[in-house]
């Protein structure tokens, strides 16, 4: 907010020491002000249910069984394929 002191007119007329806002402030904080209407909206709509709105739980992550392993966990990887056709000198000799 801008400060202004106490004035006066060329005319005669005296002003009172006041605030007011910056140039373009109003509109910035009515955009601030719709957006963050818009945010609280839409998370006031978020159910505690499922995201299939059939408003059943999700179920409970059971007991984890350690080491855990993947699928295919054991097999070899294929190797990355170049991309670039020339060859480039990894080994500098340093």
């Amino acid at each position: 907010m801008v400060h202004v002191r106490e004035y006066v007119h060329a005319n005669g007329t005296k002003v009172r020491a006041h605030s007011r806002w910056a140039a373009g402030a109003r509109r910035e904080m009515g955009v601030l002000a719709a957006v963050a209407l818009v945010v609280v909206v839409f998370a006031g709509t978020t159910g505690s249910g499922s995201a299939d709105g059939s408003g059943k739980r999700a179920p409970e992550p059971g007991s984890t069984v350690y080491p855990v392993k993947f699928a295919d966990w054991d097999k070899p990887r294929p190797r990355p394929t170049p991309t670039v056709s020339y060859p480039i000198p990894w080994d500098q000799g340093r």
